[in-house]
């Protein structure tokens, strides 16, 4: 074990570099917070809690630009999650993380550990975890056995700690570019139901109340994860798993219900609950002290340990999984470890809530850390951070729009249905249980994942979105589309947008083209947010994704919560009946830079992403959603990436259902073109008229729905003549297909 160096060591040799602590900060902390140097131990702490992972000192400026409050917020950033009213005295409760780091480092344990570091974000606030969804993004896989294999793995890690732990995996995305070769984004999101009168708070509070650590032993996985998570990634720290956690599932899901019965049937014990995720013990005790405007005092010698002659800055530090820190109440500690016990699980008082504001450690018997609680929490300096916009962007500007020529479209459909990105994922997420509990009404492989609401009429939508591409094109609009596409795979349901958690995936900071990137996309996002009234509730900002200096696309992910107010009104997103009439909601412009199409056809993206109406695009949805309320539509699938092309293929697979259109207000390119907010909805013959009547110029009546099983299009300049089941095939079997190519 490497020892420990003397206050004048660590200034003199300065390791905290190497834990993403600048110099500047160490020389604030030790001449103006403390007076004095920072042992080894305070300045591990420090180095963790002021990364930005935990700090967002970065970040912060740009965050403060979301909306994060309406009338059916009841708790936004700053808990474990965020809490939305759904009406009787319901909530829903969700968040999304990151771990994109330790999952290219490490596919399977990455992946899982940030299953189960989700799942306490949202029993930790009481909640009972109903659903998860993934958003992964993964390098070029053809004929890359590495990449296939961390494909594979990280998709394992997702399904074997969800399946064990019982939750459905309802929904998600996985997309595939150049950009992610070297890192990879593996971004979890968990979806909760609870009763409104059980939310808790992480919070410490009341002289000589007891800190309780619960859950699994710690050990010296994950030492240091946060600061793993907010440097540079290199060749050099490729395979530092030493910062990668090691999951358990079945200890999970006993923490789980330990924690619930101790919520839900003890109330008067508790006074605060946290997850012990990025920086470990730390982060959670430090933070519910700060929160409680409270002092804390903690022995670490009565730490559940799993590993002999830990130090006090690898018990602080470690990320083992599946613990968390109580605040309970003085005289009842044998009363919450009777209910841990049942379980099987450790819970032991290691310290006790102080008078004052310090934070206090005990290890071998001696004082190793002595600071403001404060200092950990709220004395971060934020950094300030150029900007400049990026010099493709102006190159871009003054380049004519590139414009696809088109020979033959139904070829050209037939190869895009076997692009990665948009190729059929069942091969991916059959590894995932979306059945169990027996409340999914829609899982895998539709617009939206849909959970019924047992002994209500409701049900919940949820999706996640994130389109790198047009970001890193025109972030202003690519953040504007990024929340637009998810609400349209929510109102493609049948459900009304509650709010959103994000992941913002970029890469260094420092960089000014990067954080200018970063600015603008949240910019666009946050006027999003604001006109579909969908407030961030919760979320985590994951920077420094890059490999050896080249960054990822600039890739925020929306992940959306909708309400169900009839489950009887759920709308599929494939073809119902022959004689349906077939309408295009939503106009069509030539909007190709950063296409699938384009992608295919050039091997590369380029151009500026168009601006467009997002309060028009809002209003024809909102009419759209209405019409659906009121039982006229029969199915709806909202156009993403191949565009109207691929998703009128998409509303027939797995039906005997055909389609004959007369699209000769569209070109062959146009049948490709990805003009965001736009939708494939199929009405009943006898409701046509009204739903005509109710979207005005919004929407176009092309044709109806067969029983031939072909798709049938007449364009402007062209025509395709597809038979479905062949189409199909080809979608089916592309994946599968390209994950066991070889050089």
């Amino acid at each position: 074990m490497k020892q420990a160096m003397t206050p004048e060591e660590i200034k003199e040799k300065k390791p905290y570099l190497d834990w993403s602590l600048s110099e500047a900060e160490y020389n604030y902390i030790s001449e103006t917070l403390l007076g004095r140097l920072p042992n080894y131990t305070e300045t591990g702490l420090f180095s963790a809690m002021w990364s930005e992972h935990c700090s967002y000192k970065k970040s912060k400026p740009v965050l403060r630009l979301f909306p994060n409050k309406n009338s059916r917020v009841l708790q936004g950033p700053g808990e474990g999650a965020g809490v939305v009213d759904i009406d009787d005295g319901q909530a829903v409760v969700f968040k999304a993380e990151s771990h994109n780091h330790p999952t290219t480092v490490e596919p399977y344990q990455g992946a899982a550990t940030g299953i189960g570091g989700i799942l306490r974000d949202i029993f930790s606030m009481g909640a009972r975890p109903i659903a998860s969804l993934d958003s992964l993004h993964f390098g070029e896989i053809k004929n890359d056995s590495q990449m296939q294999m961390k494909v594979e793995n990280t998709v394992r890690g997702i399904g074997d700690y969800g399946n064990c732990m019982g939750i459905p995996t309802v929904a998600g995305e996985t997309t595939f570019d150049p950009c992610y070769q070297g890192n990879i984004l593996c971004n979890a999101m968990s979806v909760g139901l609870m009763e409104q009168k059980d939310i808790q708070k992480g919070t410490a509070t009341g002289i000589g109340n007891a800190v309780m650590y619960v859950g699994a032993k710690t050990g010296r996985d994950g030492i240091h994860g946060a600061t793993f998570a907010s440097a540079d990634f290199s060749d050099e720290n490729a395979t530092q798993r030493s910062a990668v956690q090691v999951g358990d599932p079945f200890m999970e899901k006993l923490l789980l219900e330990a924690c619930l019965e101790l919520i839900t049937e003890h109330p008067d014990w508790l006074v605060g609950i946290q997850d012990m995720g990025a920086a470990g013990i730390v982060s959670s005790s430090a933070e519910m002290a700060a929160e409680g405007k409270s002092g804390m005092t903690l022995n670490l010698d009565l730490v559940p340990q799993r590993e002999p002659e830990m130090s006090a800055y690898e018990i602080m530090l470690s990320e083992s999984q599946e613990r968390m820190l109580l605040c309970v109440n003085k005289g009842h500690e044998d009363d919450v470890q009777k209910i841990f016990a049942f379980y099987g699980l450790e819970a032991v008082t290691i310290g006790r809530i102080t008078a004052g504001h310090d934070y206090v450690l005990f290890h071998d018997g001696q004082e190793v850390c002595h600071i403001p609680v404060t200092s950990l929490t709220d004395d971060v300096l934020e950094e300030e951070s150029a900007e400049k916009m990026p010099a493709r962007i102006e190159k871009a500007a003054a380049m004519p729009a590139w414009q696809p020529q088109i020979i033959d479209a139904g070829e050209t459909l037939r190869q895009l249905l076997q692009q990665s990105t948009i190729a059929d994922k069942s091969s991916l997420y059959q590894q995932y249980d979306s059945q169990v509990r027996t409340n999914t009404v829609v899982g895998p492989g539709s617009d939206a994942g849909v959970i019924r609401i047992r002994g209500t009429r409701k049900g919940l939508a949820m999706t996640t979105d994130g389109n790198g591409r047009f970001v890193y094109l025109n972030p202003e609009v690519g953040g504007k589309i990024a929340l637009v596409e998810a609400a349209a795979n929510i109102m493609a349901s049948g459900a009304e947008p509650l709010a959103i958690t994000d992941c913002l995936n970029y890469g260094d900071p420092h960089d000014p083209e990067i954080f200018w990137e970063l600015h603008h996309s949240v910019q666009g996002m946050a006027a999003a947010c604001r006109e579909f009234d969908t407030p961030v509730i919760s979320g985590n900002v994951s920077l420094y994704n890059e490999n050896n200096g080249q960054a990822i696309h600039p890739t925020p992910m929306v992940g959306m919560v909708g309400l169900v107010k009839d489950i009887d009104h759920v709308i599929p997103s494939f073809a119902q009946h022959a004689g349906d009439q077939v309408f295009i909601v939503g106009k069509t412009g030539d909007d190709y830079a950063g296409s699938e199409l384009q992608k295919m056809l050039t091997g590369n993206i380029s151009g500026v992403v168009n601006d467009f109406d997002l309060h028009h695009v809002h209003e024809y949805m909102r009419r759209l959603l209405a019409e659906m309320q009121t039982g006229r539509v029969a199915s709806a699938h909202d156009l993403s990436e191949g565009g109207l092309g691929v998703a009128l293929a998409e509303t027939l697979f797995k039906t005997d259902l055909g389609l004959d259109l007369n699209l000769g207000h569209m070109t062959t390119a146009q049948l490709f073109s990805e003009t965001p907010g736009r939708f494939i909805v199929t009405v009943p013959a006898d409701q046509a008229e009204s739903f005509a009547q109710s979207l005005g110029d919004d929407a176009v009546c092309v044709g109806e729905v067969t029983n031939s099983h072909w798709l049938a299009l007449r364009l402007a300049n062209g025509e395709v003549y597809q038979n479905v089941s062949e189409l199909q095939q080809r979608w089916e079997e592309a994946l599968p297909c390209q994950l066991k190519s070889r050089d």
